[in-house]
């Protein structure tokens, strides 16, 4: 093992819980990307904006028809609940994957049901300023993530009609996943009052009586920030029970409180990216002239059909409505051939959803491997509703779970200036 890696062994051991290598590769690097302190407010700016059109979207679906959200990708058995408005705000942690186009941001997606890259922002890019001797673009930002946090329960607790005696927080993940199980650990170690950890495993459900942890007490808040909707509807236990749908059911019957809350799902479908292009295209007074003008300078062209970017010959990707971490994702030439595709096929069920191709940024960096050169885009978080902490990951031109994180700071010079 050489200096470098010695180096950044030795700095990473130093941060409780946390998962420097993932799959057994090496994940957080040992480096900085130098920002600018007008590069993070223009970001933080586009994240506002962006984040705003989302959020009023929200409300207009919430209003439309079962026949309009199957269309949009959604599945029949979320349909009651994702029409559940139960916080104040539409997510409660929200990521956007933004790519820098020299004179704005423009927003690829958001994961506004159970994003991750949480305590590498909030916490990790802070520890790596410091030793690198340069200001963290992200102070203060934890602050505002705990603080939501404890809002969030506190409003699902009133959601639930308050004045519990006892109230009995929980939050959880698969206990064997080393990235989810430290990420709950994490948020949970923000909240300022008594919550416990249960791995999913180990959560009971009594039909339409409650949800119940390990030892059998009621569970009020579920805090499940990085287990899918779409993938607890189709859980079964072990009798073929479908507990998944169950656990849909009693936040219905405010039998129990997730976050993030059922209106983070309803803007998880790639597909509403579709919706809100297709209106600012007819120009519909949904939208004001200002929030026009924000989708034409934030959003990418998305449709459901591929007929437009191949009548213009306009490279375009593919996406599932509902997927992750580059799973499925294609890029075509404007004449439908496939340019570069992930390996990975896991989310081709669900409903495809087409966007213009921006091709993303390069930055040079440095891991245990040497020095390389990777394609990155910006994640850039909506906490409460509001920007917060900004970061990189960088890697493969479809940015995949094999991506790096790569923290982000500013120079000790400009900060002084």
């Amino acid at each position: 093992m050489d200096d470098f890696a010695k180096a950044r062994k030795a700095f990473y051991a130093q941060i409780e819980e946390y998962w420097a290598d993932l799959y057994g590769e090496e994940y957080s690097l040992y480096d900085l990307y130098e920002i600018t302190k007008e590069e993070i407010h223009k970001i933080r700016e586009s994240t506002n904006r962006i984040g705003h059109i989302f959020y009023k979207t929200a409300s207009l679906l919430r209003t439309v028809n079962d026949e309009t959200l199957l269309f949009l990708g959604f599945p029949r058995e979320t349909l009651a609940y994702i029409r559940i408005n139960s916080l104040s705000v539409e997510s409660v942690i929200a990521r956007l994957d933004l790519i820098g186009t020299g004179r704005t941001y423009k927003c690829m997606e958001i994961n506004s049901d159970t994003p991750t890259f949480i305590k590498e922002l909030h916490h990790v890019n802070g520890l790596i300023c410091e030793a690198f001797d340069r200001h963290n673009p992200n102070t203060g930002y934890e602050k505002q993530l705990a603080l939501a946090v404890e809002k969030a329960v506190i409003e699902s607790l009133e959601y639930l009609g308050g004045a519990l005696e006892a109230p009995h927080v929980v939050f959880t993940a698969h206990g064997d996943n080393v990235e989810d199980a430290n990420t709950a650990g994490y948020l949970r170690g923000l909240l300022p009052f008594p919550s416990s950890f249960a791995p999913l495993d180990q959560l009971q459900i009594i039909r339409h009586v409650g949800l119940f942890d390990g030892e059998g007490k009621p569970i009020h808040v579920l805090y499940r920030q990085t287990f899918p909707v779409e993938n607890f509807i189709e859980d079964e236990d072990e009798e073929g029970n479908p507990i998944g749908l169950w656990l849909l059911e009693l936040v219905e019957q405010k039998k129990v409180a997730v976050v993030n809350p059922p209106s983070a799902f309803l803007l998880q479908s790639k597909a509403v990216q579709a919706i809100i292009w297709a209106l600012h295209e007819e120009g519909n007074p949904f939208f004001s002239e200002e929030e026009h003008q924000w989708i034409e300078e934030h959003f990418l062209p998305t449709y459901l059909e591929p007929d437009r970017f191949l009548e213009s010959r306009t490279k375009y990707v593919m996406k599932p409505a509902f997927g992750r971490e580059g799973d499925t994702v294609k890029i075509f030439e404007g004449d439908g051939t496939v340019a570069a595709e992930d390996s990975h096929n896991s989310y081709a069920h669900y409903l495809p959803v087409y966007q213009k191709y921006v091709e993303l940024p390069t930055a040079a960096f440095q891991s245990v491997k040497g020095k390389r050169q990777g394609s990155y885009m910006f994640g850039s978080f909506l906490i409460g509703g509001k920007a917060g902490a900004v970061g990189i990951r960088i890697g493969n031109p479809i940015t995949d779970n094999l991506s790096y994180f790569l923290p982000v700071g500013i120079t000790k010079r400009e900060v002084g200036s």
